[in-house]
């Protein structure tokens, strides 16, 4: 070995084992300040009371704060176009949900790319949505109505939150699949699509499960199917609407992380791992489920896959109905 050969890959070796430490010594000091956490909504609502109860846990196993910084506004896209433009240092994160995978197609101008500007940490919870009808409706099954459906298309009549939310598009799923042609009718927000259900002006509802949960059991409305891709632990006794009469229907709200693209890899794969620990430990499993969230951790690649599946489903489900944006 050459004396120039010898000096070059020691320096070589040096830098290399340089590296290594100083990327040791990151992963080592990671957090060292407050983690933000951007949720596009208002205080008090399920995404926000969702990171709120998993934030919590994750300040405390990182010893430094974990911060919500509400950004609402246009549906999610204030918070979105936040969390994108910020530094990818892993010290800001974003909680996007249902409305993220549906906007893309609502919306052709966005200034973000959910995809491309974001790097999937992992799923965080579901919000169930239950197909109910009112009693006077004679079906008993998911099945028993699609026949009602088809016997009498156009007369029956379905509510939801509004335009383009997560239980009219569950609506529209439903119409697609099942090949029926029940109307929508959209309300401004949940509540008045309830009553009108209650007092039986429309005669069905995809309904989140936590308004829906004190009708069905006090019997004013009645529950065929969830759109979960298994039993909900909120309505134990109700089947899935795919296994009830519509094989492969799976509609359902959720939420989950991502982070500004380019976050370094290896504080992505410990935010992921805290997260499954947090969203596993009992303590936080009853306080989602109190707040009408059921947790589900799982792995980055995963929700890689679940947010694109989320993306062509409600693509092609809007294309499929002509749904506008208001």
């Amino acid at each position: 070995m050459s004396q120039s050969f010898a000096a070059t890959y020691l320096l070589k070796t040096c830098a290399l084992i340089g590296m290594c430490l100083v990327t040791g010594l990151t992963q080592a000091a990671w957090p060292d300040k407050p983690v933000t956490f951007i949720v596009p909504f208002p205080p008090g609502g399920p995404v926000d009371t969702t990171a709120r109860l998993t934030t919590a846990p994750l300040s405390q196993l990182w010893s430094v704060t974990a911060p919500i910084d509400n950004k609402a506004g246009a549906g999610g896209i204030v918070g979105a176009q936040a969390a994108a433009k910020a530094a990818p240092d892993g010290y800001t994160f974003f909680f996007a949900a249902i409305h993220h995978a549906v906007l893309p197609s609502l919306k052709k101008s966005l200034s973000y790319d959910i995809q491309k500007d974001f790097v999937p940490v992992g799923m965080a919870a579901r919000f169930p949505i239950v197909l109910v009808v009112h009693p006077s409706l004679p079906v008993k099954s998911v099945a028993e109505l699609i026949a009602y459906a088809k016997a009498n298309p156009g007369k029956l009549s379905y509510s939801s939150s509004g335009t383009g939310g997560g239980t009219h598009l569950a609506g529209e799923l439903f119409n697609s699949l099942a090949g029926t042609k029940m109307q929508h009718i959209p309300y401004k927000g949940s509540a008045p699509a309830m009553q009108d259900l209650v007092g039986g002006q429309v005669q069905l509802m995809f309904a989140d499960g936590p308004s829906a949960l004190p009708f069905i059991k006090s019997g004013k409305i009645r529950a065929l199917g969830v759109g979960n891709p298994e039993t909900s632990k909120f309505f134990p006794e109700v089947p899935t609407i795919s296994a009830a009469g519509l094989p492969g229907y799976e509609a359902y709200s959720w939420t989950g992380v991502v982070a500004p693209a380019g976050t370094p890899a290896d504080i992505v794969k410990r935010v992921n791992a805290d997260m499954v620990r947090v969203l596993s430990a009992p303590k936080t499993v009853e306080a989602l489920m109190a707040a009408g969230a059921e947790p589900a951790p799982g792995s980055p690649e995963q929700f890689k896959a679940f947010l694109e599946n989320e993306l062509k489903k409600w693509s092609d489900t809007i294309k499929s109905a002509n749904i506008v944006a208001d």
